[in-house]
């Protein structure tokens, strides 16, 4: 297996050091490199990015700002000089997060968890015809079939799967940017950095909350615009 990467930085020096991990790591192959941000996001947009090693403060555009754009497309591990980053890193649902300066094995271990997400993702027991997956859940395999997901919440080592007739929700050791990949993108909005709602099932929209029974789930600002394109789509003309 091989991972297609690239790098953003606004540090040569950076470059060249992550670019020397990238180049003596097997199943790692660089794909390019950046100084800013915004210079790599067309490119990542593709979708065909496997990895995105990024600085976080950068300017113009922060790497974490770079990350809620791309989401969907890619997988971002943060490189910084800068600890206090940290919990931000988490919130956007990196896969890890090192801080400078930055050894091979520190590389290596965050990298491996890109593999394992990967490897994850391609042995799902899911197909293009499937309405389900599975996850791990009280130490059992749950099935969870697509049209009964409500929503989904996103924790820091693990995320809360709302389904329909069940009192408590699914609880899985699951990174929601890793539950968020085996979604269908066709079905499912990220509306917030800690919530992906089944977008059919959003009944009800008020005040820039969407309502599920009792529950309310905000619609942060970088989704604002993924939501309204959904509910115009859905809209008489």
């Amino acid at each position: 297996m091989k991972l297609k990467c690239c790098i953003i930085d606004d540090e040569p020096l950076a470059i060249e050091l992550l670019t020397s991990y990238v180049e003596k790591t097997s199943y790692l192959v660089l794909d390019s490199t950046y100084t800013t941000a915004l210079q790599a996001v067309e490119r990542v947009m593709q979708g065909d990015i496997d990895l995105v090693l990024c600085d976080i403060q950068m300017p113009n555009l922060n790497g974490l700002d770079f990350s809620r754009l791309v989401a969907n497309k890619t997988h971002i591990i943060f490189t910084t000089a800068y600890e206090h980053y940290a919990v931000d890193s988490y919130s956007v649902n990196a896969v890890d997060y090192l801080l400078k300066p930055i050894s091979y094995a520190q590389f290596l271990r965050a990298t491996q968890k890109v593999v394992e997400l990967v490897v994850l993702k391609q042995s799902s027991p899911t197909t293009e015809n499937d309405d389900f997956i599975y996850v791990k859940s009280e130490y059992k395999l749950r099935q969870i079939h697509f049209n009964k997901i409500l929503y989904i919440e996103g924790l820091k080592d693990y995320v809360k799967i709302y389904v329909e007739d069940e009192q408590h929700p699914i609880l899985s050791l699951l990174s929601l940017k890793s539950l968020e990949d085996m979604l269908p993108a066709d079905r499912f909005l990220r509306v917030h950095r800690s919530f992906i709602v089944h977008a059919c099932k959003m009944s009800i929209i008020e005040r820039n909350r969407i309502v599920f029974g009792s529950q309310y789930i905000p619609i942060g600002d970088t989704y604002k615009a993924v939501v309204n394109d959904f509910i115009e789509k859905h809209s008489p003309k």
